[in-house]
C-alpha cells in the first residue's frame, strides 16, 4: 500500500555534505511518523532521526546530533536527511521508514514500511 523510494546517496568524501531523499505513496500521511535507519557492514540496522508527519517532532541520534537534520515537505510526500560533516563512519545503507501513529519510535519493529535502501560511503 505504502511505497517509499530512496534517492541521492552515493560517495562522498569526509567532512562533506550529502542529501537524501524518500519518496512516498499510496495515502495521506497526516497521521504517520517517518524515519531514517541505517546499516553498516557487520552491524544491526540502527536507528539515524525521526520525524512525525504532521506536527514535525524530530529526534536525532546521538552519534549524528548536530550534523544530520531531518525535514519533510508534506505536500510532497517527501521526506529528506540533510548530512552534513560526514565522516567514514557513517557508511552505511540508508532506509526511510514509515509507521502509521504518530508516536515516534527508535525501534525498528514499530516501523511497517520500508525503502529499498539506498548506499552512503564516505571516504577518508
Amino acid at each position: 500500500q505504502v511505497q517509499l523510494v530512496e534517492s541521492g546517496g552515493g560517495l562522498v568524501q569526509a567532512g562533506g555534505s550529502l542529501r537524501l531523499s524518500c519518496a512516498a505513496s499510496g495515502r495521506t500521511f497526516s497521521s504517520y511518523t517517518a524515519a531514517w535507519f541505517r546499516q553498516a557492514p557487520g552491524k544491526e540496522r540502527e536507528f539515524v532521526t525521526t520525524i512525525t508527519w504532521s506536527g514535525g517532532t524530530t529526534y536525532y541520534a546521538d552519534s549524528v546530533k548536530g550534523r544530520f537534520i531531518i525535514s519533510k515537505v508534506n505536500a510532497k510526500n517527501t521526506m529528506y536527511l540533510q548530512m552534513n560533516s560526514l565522516k567514514p563512519e557513517d557508511t552505511a545503507v540508508y532506509y526511510c521508514a514509515a509507521k502509521p501513529t504518530r508516536n515516534p519510535s527508535t525501534r525498528r519493529g514499530d516501523y511497517a514500511y520500508w525503502g529499498q535502501g539506498i548506499q552512503v560511503t564516505v571516504s577518508s
